[in-house]
């Protein structure tokens, strides 16, 4: 892949996050404009994990890949300076990594590619074992070394089989996210940063990203 941000892509899948804001994250939920507000620890410290049931990008087939993501921004998500790292699949060749790493980076256009000019530095992209679980309503991702996490949904009025969806609120999913929270245990520690998000606010649904 010669020129890896101008291939046409397009992936399905789901994903889901864990931030260190209480819930429910005043990032996207206030009378505020989206990302303009305050996160209730100050700094952002938010954690996103994606599996890609379906996928390509060009010729090359993305179908079944893991990708994990941490981003931290010093204040407002809006005013930018965010760092970033990304953990992919160690499963992925070269140009599946390549692939991943432009889709998620933001250079290949599309939903990330929003978000690209808050990204004040990425920190890397390490190749690893990313594990990616579903049980019921619950979301766990495993990468050895860095990250642990997982989500549950919010308790709703309508009972515990029942999701509270919020429409609209996101870019990942605006016909809606899945209000969730993080499990006991959920931590990551890599580039000098050590992060728990035990029991804060969290997300989970499914995503149909292109650049078309």
């Amino acid at each position: 892949m010669s020129e890896p941000a101008s291939a046409p892509w397009s992936i399905a899948g789901e994903y889901f996050e864990n931030c260190n804001c209480t819930v429910a994250c005043p990032c996207i939920f206030s009378a505020n404009a989206p990302f303009t507000s305050q996160p209730t620890e100050g700094a952002c410290e938010v954690l996103f994990a994606f599996h890609i049931d379906r996928g390509s990008f060009g010729d090359v087939s993305l179908d079944g890949l893991n990708l994990g993501m941490a981003a931290r921004t010093p204040g407002p998500m809006i005013e930018g300076n965010w760092q970033v790292a990304l953990y992919v699949d160690e499963r992925a060749d070269d140009a599946q990594g390549q692939a991943l790493q432009a889709i998620f980076s933001g250079a290949a256009g599309g939903t990330m590619g929003a978000f690209a000019p808050l990204v004040g530095e990425v920190l890397g992209a390490r190749s690893a074992p990313i594990r990616y679980t579903v049980e019921g309503k619950r979301r766990a991702v495993e990468i050895p070394g860095y990250l642990t996490m997982a989500v549950r949904p919010i308790p709703s009025v309508m009972g515990e089989d029942a999701e509270m969806v919020a429409a609209n609120a996101h870019p990942f999913n605006p016909d809606g996210v899945v209000m969730a929270i993080g499990d006991s245990g959920n931590t990551y520690t890599d580039y000098d940063m050590r992060w728990d998000n035990s029991g804060r606010n969290g997300h989970y649904a499914p995503i149909h990203w292109s650049n078309a």
